[in-house]
Formats: C-alpha cells, sequence, structure tokens
C-alpha cells in the first residue's frame, strides 16, 4: 500500500471533489486509489501500485495549481506530464514585479497565453505564484522554454516564432 499527502490550496479542494463528488471518484476509479480530503486542503492518497498512486498524486497537485480535472486526467497517459513553474524564482519577493510578470504571460485577455497553448497543443494556467503546463511530454517542453524566455523579458513575438519552428520540426518526425 503506497500513501502520499499532499495540501493542495482551500480553494481547489471543491474543484478536486466535484459536484456530488463526481471528480473525486472518476480520478479514484481511473487510478486505483482512494483519495481522502479535508476542507484545510490536506489530501492523502492511498494506492495499491505505486505507479498509480504517483499518477493520483501528480492529477491531485496539477488539480490544486489551478487545471481543471478534465486536463489534470490527462496525466494518466504514458506520454503526458506536467510543469509548474514558481514565478517567484524570476520576480523574488516583489508583489508588482509578480504582477507584471504574470501579466506578460497572460496578456490582454489571456491572448499571450491562448497563443502559446495554441501553438503547443498544451493547457497553461496561471494561478497563484505559478504557471501549470499539462500536455505531452516534447509539446510541454517547447511551452516551458517560451513561458520561460517571456518571464525573462524576451518579446513575445520573436519567442513565438521560435515556438512555431519547433513545433514544426517535432511534427516533422
Amino acid at each position: 500500500m503506497e500513501t502520499y499527502e499532499v495540501k493542495i490550496p482551500k480553494k481547489r479542494v471543491a474543484v478536486l471533489i466535484g459536484e456530488k463528488g463526481k471528480d473525486k471518484r472518476r480520478i479514484e476509479s481511473s487510478t486505483d486509489c482512494k483519495i481522502l480530503v479535508n476542507s484545510e486542503g490536506e489530501v492523502v492518497i492511498k494506492g495499491e501500485e505505486s505507479l498509480k498512486a504517483f499518477e493520483c498524486l501528480n492529477i491531485v497537485k496539477t488539480i490544486g495549481r489551478g487545471c481543471r480535472p478534465s486536463v489534470a486526467l490527462r496525466l494518466i497517459k504514458e506520454d503526458h506530464c506536467c510543469e509548474i513553474i514558481d514565478i517567484t524564482d524570476y520576480s523574488g519577493k516583489n508583489k508588482d514585479k509578480m504582477k507584471r510578470i504574470k501579466g506578460r504571460i497572460i496578456g490582454k485577455e489571456g491572448r499571450i497565453r491562448k497563443i502559446v497553448e495554441k501553438i503547443t497543443g498544451t493547457n497553461v494556467v496561471v494561478y497563484g505564484k505559478t504557471i501549470c503546463i499539462v500536455g505531452e511530454m516534447e509539446e510541454v517542453n517547447i511551452a516551458r522554454n517560451a513561458v520561460h524566455d517571456i518571464l525573462k523579458g524576451a518579446p513575445q513575438g520573436p519567442v513565438f516564432s521560435v515556438v512555431e519552428r519547433k513545433i514544426k520540426e517535432l511534427k516533422k518526425l
């Protein structure tokens, strides 16, 4: 029996559970694990198989970082992964700088985030002090590099050109 404990934000507990427990049950049946969660955001995951329990842990963490359960469940697929980027690595503790950096990733009306998602085929979520990217491993790697470049202050146009070129190269393989 493998057991993991993780804490998610209180605001994300309802998302993890879903309407009438639907999402929690779907995650449990997909991973063959039992999920125990309290209102404080403390989650205990128990599973017979360590790999399945670890997958369940990643799904719960991803939901805690702002993703919808339907997106997080994609992590069950072998070729999918989740990358979590800490914005404070770029902004420090300066709240104004963090707000500006988050704005660079989100863009006006979510435009920049949507462009990265569309080009790479990933899901990008900015939540709290983190950016969560979910998708196929190669695409997540390309999206992560693009997000890092934008966080460092690179102009978005050239970043998108590089991303488009890398995705085209990837599709040729």
